[in-house]
């Protein structure tokens, strides 16, 4: 069935700009150089400074940029690193490729991110293992990315964001990405900040972490064709980068309109009793890469709405420590209720910069005639 309002359009945020987009493609093949080039030197100066840190390094996607990350931070085998199982299995993916140990930690129900109380107790349990902390700033909702850092100080242990869903986001008005020792952001093309294929980059305010991601992002080359470590082969391509730099002008205002339209589903939903409406904590700025619902309701209220042509998506329907390539072997101090609960629930309706007023309101009437 095709959808009438689909879930969310990287063609429509690509229409949006595409005039700029178009001459900046245009301005990059034309220069004739394709990789590593003024583009990407570039991208990486402008996002550094978005962000309000020293140093941005593009590599080819979110996954590479988590495992580069990881690397750089000198965590391997043996280590353990804390994270969430609500999120992306590319979080998880990264830290065992470093062949690290993924150690789960149950999330806040109310903002689906790390639950602070839990880290604490899984710190003390495993005391002497972790290594590093990964917190996941999930939906556009940032982690109490503060008391997250002054617990890993007390501790002595890393900290590197994933901030895949939180290009804009703040905690206490500072944007997320400057707080960890290394932060990483992907591009896939449905983010806020989107390009138009994979993407990635590792942003810091540690000189000696940024040398080392650049070294390890091509071979470990500090002389052409010389490896002066091991690295791999994860470049963020001129193209992308100019595409980047285009949107990147217009994240702000893309990211004031989801906040807009959050504001209005939460105005009309309010009143429905089957349906838990998303909650920002007082210190953060939630730029809704996702807006996120929970009903016990959800497969009836999904397939109410496909057949009214609206596209929804679930974010994450399997925890990551009962998918089968992880079940059973992934280290649990306490039993992730909220998780697993969430998991049941979550319903992410439509939300994008493009997405027009007349469109929310049908969604909207739509849920509200719904009964389970």
């Amino acid at each position: 069935m095709t959808l009438s309002i689909p879930q969310s359009s990287p063609l429509a945020n690509y229409l949006a700009h595409k005039d700029e987009i178009d001459a900046a493609l245009k301005r990059t093949i034309e220069s004739g150089w394709y990789i590593l080039g003024e583009e990407v030197a570039t991208f990486e100066l402008e996002f550094a400074a978005y962000l309000g840190v020293t140093h941005a390094i593009g590599v080819g996607s979110g996954t590479e940029a988590l495992h580069l990350a990881l690397r750089a931070c000198e965590v391997g085998p043996g280590n353990a690193v804390i994270t969430v199982s609500h999120t992306a299995v590319a979080t998880v993916a990264a830290i065992e490729l470093c062949g690290a140990i993924p150690v789960f930690v149950d999330i806040d129900p109310q903002t689906y991110t790390m639950d602070v109380g839990r880290l604490i107790e899984t710190i003390g349990k495993y005391e002497g293992s972790i290594k590093a902390i990964i917190p996941v700033h999930l939906y556009g909702h940032p982690a109490r990315i503060a008391d997250i850092m002054n617990i890993a100080r007390a501790h002595s242990l890393l900290v590197i964001e994933d901030c895949a869903q939180a290009h804009g986001a703040a905690w206490q008005n500072r944007k997320v990405g400057s707080f960890g020792d290394i932060a990483c952001f992907s591009f896939y093309p449905t983010k806020n900040l989107g390009a138009l294929g994979d993407g990635g980059a590792i942003v810091t305010n540690d000189a000696g972490l940024a040398k080392r991601v650049r070294l390890l992002r091509e071979y470990g080359w500090e002389e052409r064709y010389v490896s002066k470590s091991a690295g791999v082969n994860s470049r963020l391509d001129e193209l992308q980068a100019a595409i980047l730099r285009v949107k990147l002008r217009h994240l702000d205002e893309d990211n004031q309109y989801r906040i807009k339209l959050a504001q209005r589903y939460n105005a009309a939903l309010a009143g429905q009793a089957e349906v838990i409406l998303p909650r920002a904590a007082n210190e953060a700025t939630h730029v809704y890469h996702q807006y996120v619902i929970r009903s016990s309701g959800r497969e009836h209220l999904r397939t109410h709405l496909r057949a009214q042509g609206i596209g929804t998506l679930v974010h994450y329907p399997v925890p990551v420590h009962q998918q089968p390539a992880y079940a059973g072997r992934i280290k649990l101090y306490t039993p992730l209720h909220e998780t697993e609960k969430a998991a049941r629930e979550i319903l992410s309706l439509p939300l994008f910069p493009e997405l027009r007023p007349e469109e929310i309101e049908t969604v909207i009437d739509h849920i509200c005639e719904w009964k389970q």
